[in-house]
């Protein structure tokens, strides 16, 4: 399982939201991901899960990319803990 903080303010980032203009959210991309590229190499994935990251300007550590591609890469379920912050 892996975690990350963002602010309120910066939740869009994160998942979308109807409301907001912002059009990258990482939670989208990386259901995109686990659509797309379920069986393939875990290395071949992290590049993709890591600009889906710097374009949401989400600070995922490179152990929680490597965690979250073996999940797309078998089909397993991922779960990520989110902290919201004022």
């Amino acid at each position: 399982m892996g975690e990350i903080t963002v602010s309120a303010q910066h939740i869009n980032r994160l998942l979308h939201d109807p409301a907001s203009t912002y059009g990258a959210p990482y939670m989208q991309a990386y259901a995109d991901l686990a659509a797309s590229h379920r069986g393939r190499p875990v290395a071949e994935i992290i590049p993709l899960l890591r600009a889906a990251a710097d374009t949401a300007l989400l600070g995922f550590t490179g152990a929680d990319l490597v965690e979250q591609a073996r999940a797309i890469s078998t089909g397993a379920r991922y779960e990520l803990r989110v902290h919201v912050t004022g």
